[in-house]
């Protein structure tokens, strides 16, 4: 796997990573569900790297939210259950409250019987966090922090999606509840957020994930970056401070 250096790419804020997810849909015809695809499957390789290089027989335990990050969590989970692990999956919010997108990736979980309503978190081997990426305002509410605490007391290590859940992406200040995470799959470009010292504690070790954004989105009027590809060999990439 390719490492390379922060400092050799922009860092996005919150109001950006918006900004490159509209330009996707509305500008690009690339659909929410195939950015969704491409971070589940990108979360599911790294949680096998994590993993020692095989998932069959490992189990993990997927706390995904009812927004887009908990989409991806939920494609990842459905990839890894393909690969032979052991995975449950928790719905860290009411069903209804599902956007549409996250809802269609709930459908063949439902099939493959992931859903568990409550677990003991210590008995996994990996812990995927995809409750809130980049759409957190304010502190995280119930039932939410609830199953932070469980996160950090369970003694499992956390890969978190594109950013532990309790940080702000923008200001890089974790809440008083923060996930942390071994590991921090974020997407598209690192967010600004997860690179400020006071977040290095809740991100670990910090990957970058390649969801299909076009180099040339990133010189729009809107954004105005100049981005060279970091994924010519391969999806994902490690980065270092």
């Amino acid at each position: 796997m390719k490492t390379m250096p922060l400092s050799a790419l922009p860092h996005l804020t919150t109001a950006q990573m918006v900004e490159v997810d509209r330009l996707m849909i509305e500008d690009w015809g690339i659909s929410l569900v195939m950015m969704m695809e491409n971070a589940g499957r990108n979360l599911a390789s790294l949680a096998r790297r994590l993993l020692g290089g095989t998932v069959r027989a490992k189990d993990v335990i997927a706390l995904c939210g009812a927004g887009n990050n908990g989409g991806g969590g939920m494609a990842a989970a459905r990839h890894l259950h393909n690969w032979g692990a052991n995975v449950r999956v928790i719905l860290t919010g009411a069903p209804k409250k599902l956007k549409a997108v996250p809802a269609q990736q709930r459908q063949p979980l439902q099939k493959m019987g992931l859903f568990a309503d409550d677990t003991d978190l210590g008995e996994a081997d990996l812990l995927i966090d995809a409750m809130i990426g980049y759409g957190l305002q304010g502190a995280p509410r119930q039932p939410i922090a609830g199953w932070i605490v469980k996160a950090n007391a369970s003694g499992t290590p956390i890969l978190a999606l594109d950013a532990p859940t309790g940080l702000d992406t923008t200001m890089g200040v974790p809440s008083e509840l923060c996930v942390r995470a071994r590991a921090t799959l974020t997407l598209a470009l690192p967010k600004v957020g997860l690179v400020q010292p006071e977040a290095r504690s809740c991100v670990g070790e910090m990957y970058l994930s390649d969801i299909g954004v076009p180099p040339e989105l990133y010189a729009a009027p809107s954004l105005g970056l100049a981005v060279q590809s970091p994924f010519e060999e391969g999806m994902i990439v490690r980065l270092s401070h």
